[in-house]
């Protein structure tokens, strides 16, 4: 079953390495996708192995589109394995200016608002971010360390 790669050992070491988890690499692996299953699971993995894992408000809602109920969802990213933080109010305010960034430079609507926030919510946090979408985490917060596919 996809979720059963979901699974973490909590590790709430707080000198441990914290990462923010972005919801493509829980969708890949909970829709096993062909692509990007293997990747997202193994990094995953290793990222649970180095420390705590988050996900945020965001992440638990472009997530949940893929359940019916919200005990699927949360059997699916168990509390006990995926700390859940609130977003920071400086992260919404990195966010909005990323975003205008973005705007002035040219981005098309199409990348929303949220995904700002998950990459200002790690660099707020000094997390690192685990996605499959590095070059727009990096052109617009470039002290994240990342976990993506061309690293």
């Amino acid at each position: 079953m996809a979720s059963d790669r979901l699974r973490a050992v909590p590790s709430l070491t707080p000198d441990a390495v914290t990462t923010l988890v972005d919801t493509n690499v829980l969708l890949d692996i909970l829709t096993e996708d062909p692509k990007w299953a293997d990747w997202s699971g193994t990094a995953l993995a290793e990222a649970r192995d180095a420390g705590n894992l988050v996900i945020n408000p965001i992440v638990y809602a472009e997530v949940s589109v893929r359940f019916d109920r919200i005990e699927e969802l949360d059997e699916a990213l168990p509390a006990g394995d995926f700390l859940r933080e609130e977003l920071p109010y400086q992260a919404g305010f990195l966010a909005g200016k990323a975003y205008a960034r973005y705007r002035k430079l040219g981005g098309a609507k199409r990348s929303p608002l949220a995904d700002f926030y998950i990459g200002a919510h790690a660099a707020v946090c000094r997390y690192h971010l685990l996605t499959r979408d590095g070059s727009r985490y990096r052109t617009y917060f470039p002290t994240l360390t990342l976990t993506t596919p061309d690293n």
